[in-house]
């Protein structure tokens, strides 16, 4: 799974703000905040990679057991989805 092509992560105050650009500026309306670990997993799926390839990254990035880990990347992977964020 990856990001769309035509959105840009910005750190703006201290915030992580996803934003879309050029074609994608007229078909999405909004912006996305994200905490620390969401920053870590936008830039995880700007690459193709499975839900285990990024579980097996949160794991070693941070103190965090892989239910939590897996719990919080298919929270993620939905709301990418849900946004229509995804190829």
């Amino acid at each position: 799974m990856k990001i769309k092509n035509g959105f840009a992560k910005r750190n703006i105050a201290g915030s992580e703000i996803v934003v879309p650009i050029g074609k994608q500026a007229r078909e999405f309306n909004g912006m996305i905040t994200l905490n620390e670990s969401g920053g870590f997993l936008w830039d995880c799926f700007t690459k193709d990679i499975s839900v285990d390839e990024a579980v097996e990254m949160l794991l070693n990035e941070y103190e965090v057991d892989e239910a939590t880990a897996r719990k919080d990347v298919e929270g993620f992977v939905k709301m990418l989805k849900d946004n229509g964020l995804t190829e």
